[in-house]
């Protein structure tokens, strides 16, 4: 016998949305994980599949008054190249959606999914670390540094980049960096951002503006590590009139908030994301840039291949090739995520024309063909909407 059906290593967004998810689906879950004091400055966009995700677990009223619409989204190219590609806008209206997602601020998020956590009669909240992991062909046993034991028979891991959970099962990892920072932060602005989202292409990487409630939007500044260096190091009034000058005053006057973060930007993929017992979700197995808002969004997809694995059948055991079975479903996603992230970022930071060619030839394309931008936009939702809809945009070109 075990304690726990699933044991959750790791509380936070994506361990936190996973004990929740598989607790509702009448698994009893353990939530492994040691109290540590929050302050994360960073906001968090989803896109309108993750929102009828977190509406279908009964936690999106919760999160709702705290967000920010996106409704159109523009591409500007702010560099000097020769070659510049030009403005695109997305809008999410040509898909017929309200909004591609909205923008969240991380603390309150984190307060609806503890709240949720508290009263979820199937989770069991261990404030411990999970000192060592022991996997076998029946069962997980974790050990607590505090010397107690917990059985399970499965494992999530979403402790992060340098998870035990990984290690344990023998999983491997490829990882490299770019030179580049990010620079985070939220600013308020003069006039509405009218929930329009803008990303400046630059010779750094992007420069992207994402709107919060009222008259604030955050921020996401890619640039060299010593020009963060130096940006970190400027009074609050001249970096807002750095912020204000890259976006060419499009919001007025700005006034960047306390709180400025910065990251240095690499990336991470598991050589497998399922053993097993063991699937890994979030940054356990898989990391990239913050480009596209991609971030969590992948990592709720792979919650959702969880939840139809593991919760479909609550009143059989879990299988012992479980994990194996959510390796194949979700290598394809992460796999081609990763590798379009990497290309983009890679594409705005060379100076091989060539390169800067076909990606101002890209947005040229997208730009002026209505067709192709609309699958663009569903299959960044949603992967396989804008496949799906492709016969019905030929059908209604045939009939014009």
């Amino acid at each position: 016998m075990t304690d726990y059906d699933i044991s959750v290593v790791g509380a936070g967004l994506a361990g936190q949305i996973a004990a929740i998810a598989l607790a509702r689906s009448g698994r009893h879950v353990a939530l492994i994980a040691p109290n540590t004091a929050r302050n994360d400055q960073r906001t968090t966009a989803l896109m309108d599949q993750s929102i009828r995700f977190l509406d279908r677990l009964g936690l999106w009223k919760n999160i709702e008054p705290s967000s920010a619409a996106l409704s159109i989204m523009q591409i500007i190219d702010g560099t000097d190249r020769l070659l510049r590609a030009p403005t695109v806008q997305f809008r999410s209206s040509e898909i017929s959606l309200p909004a591609f997602g909205w923008n969240i601020p991380n603390k309150p998020l984190n307060d609806a999914l503890e709240q949720a956590i508290a009263i979820e009669p199937n989770i069991t909240v261990i404030e411990a670390v999970a000192d060592t992991i022991e996997l076998t062909p029946e069962q997980v046993e974790i050990t607590l540094d505090n010397g107690e034991t917990v059985t399970s028979a499965f494992v999530i891991g979403a402790d992060g980049r340098k998870s035990k959970v990984r290690d344990a099962a023998g999983i491997g990892v490829r990882s490299w960096g770019y030179p580049q920072t990010a620079l985070v932060m939220n600013f308020a602005h003069t006039l509405p951002h009218s929930n329009v989202s803008t990303e400046f292409h630059t010779p750094t990487g992007p420069f992207t503006q994402v709107p919060l409630p009222g008259n604030r939007s955050s921020l996401v500044w890619v640039v060299k590590p010593e020009q963060a260096a130096e940006m970190l190091a400027l009074s609050t009034e001249e970096l807002s009139a750095r912020v204000e000058q890259r976006m060419q005053s499009m919001l007025g006057k700005v006034t960047v908030e306390d709180g400025v973060q910065s990251w240095p930007l690499s990336s991470m993929t598991a050589d497998r994301f399922g053993k097993g017992r063991v699937a890994l979700v979030g940054e356990a197995g898989h990391a990239f840039p913050p480009i596209g808002a991609q971030g969590l969004n992948l990592s709720l997809r792979d919650i959702m291949t969880l939840t139809d694995i593991l919760g479909a059948s609550t009143n059989k055991p879990i299988a012992g090739d479980a994990g194996n079975a959510f390796e194949r479903r979700r290598k394809v996603d992460v796999m081609s995520r990763t590798w379009s992230v990497d290309l983009l970022n890679r594409s705005l930071l060379s100076s091989f024309l060539p390169v800067q060619m076909l990606r101002a030839a890209g947005l040229h394309l997208l730009s002026g063909l209505s067709p192709l931008r609309s699958t663009i936009m569903r299959e960044g939702i949603e992967p396989g909407r804008g496949l799906k809809a492709i016969p019905s945009l030929l059908w209604a070109g045939l009939k014009r």
